[in-house]
């Protein structure tokens, strides 16, 4: 039998699903809890019952609480031996196409974004790719197309670049301007940005790169299941999904249809067809 709270947040999941199309309830149940609780302490609310008719009467109070149900922590170059192992193992195959589609899937604040379009440029490929950079929340996507961020954030960048093989120095992608760091205009020529929910949109084109890395850490097992049957589903063949240090596709039916390209990154290349048939 569910307690009080359980009742409260199931009956506000689903207001959220029906009034605006934001499906939650995939989400990992304690995680998400944590965070709706958050939202009702700054909304000024006592209860989650007393939140509900504002989700529904209120887009704007809505859009402010959603902020909180998403987790965006995230970086220039986190994880610096992913993007080293990117630029030596998978641009040079990328480099063969004539032309790249890239998918950026829940990009936050953008930080990552751009990681990977001064990594592409450094390696000759940044003219002939077209990355769509994606996210459920309108707010980030602002934010991201900006390219402002802390200039205090800016000594811990420099040094994730460098571990990633950087060939130039950092502040060559961006100028100080008090006190923040405004990323140079041209990272932004072959990006597009777009809405996209990774829990209620569908495939997206023909990709010949994926990139969702700590995203479905967020997700329950189900959830993490079609999101990433949603991926394969919008890979080319012989295309490439990247994750998360702590996500797998171990536990996923299309598993069978990647190969792992590199032993300690979760960096996978989808096979053909027919070697997906005769894996089966």
């Amino acid at each position: 039998m569910m307690d009080n709270q359980e009742i409260e947040i199931t009956l506000l999941l689903d207001a959220m699903r029906l009034r605006y199309g934001y499906d939650f309830t995939g989400y990992a149940r304690a995680s998400l809890t944590r965070r709706i609780n958050k939202g009702l302490e700054e909304s000024g609310f006592s209860t989650i019952s007393e939140l509900i008719p504002r989700i529904i009467y209120d887009k704007d109070f809505f859009t402010n609480f959603v902020k909180h149900l998403s987790v965006h922590f995230t970086e220039m170059f986190r994880d610096p031996e992913f993007y080293k192992t990117l630029r030596e193992n998978v641009i040079p195959y990328l480099n063969t196409y004539p032309f790249v589609k890239i998918w950026s899937a829940g990009i936050s604040t953008g930080e990552e974004v751009y990681s990977l379009a001064i990594l592409l440029k450094e390696e000759g490929l940044y003219d002939k790719v077209q990355i769509y950079a994606t996210d459920f929340s309108d707010i980030v996507l602002e934010k991201a197309k900006k390219a402002i961020y802390p200039k205090d954030l800016i000594k811990r960048s420099t040094s994730n670049y460098q571990e990633a093989g950087g060939k130039r120095s950092f502040a060559d992608y961006y100028h100080a301007d008090y006190e923040s760091a405004i990323f140079d205009r041209s990272l932004k020529d072959n990006i597009v940005f777009a809405n996209h929910n990774l829990v209620t949109d569908s495939v997206f084109g023909e990709m010949n790169l994926i990139l969702c890395r700590n995203v479905m850490i967020y997700f329950g097992m189900d959830l993490q299941g079609r999101v990433v049957k949603l991926f394969s589903d919008s890979l080319r063949n012989n295309g490439f999904l990247c994750l998360g240090t702590k996500e797998t596709l171990d536990f996923s039916e299309v598993k069978k249809n990647f190969v792992t390209l590199v032993s300690g990154q979760k960096i996978y290349q989808k096979k053909r067809l027919d070697e997906c048939r005769d894996a089966e």
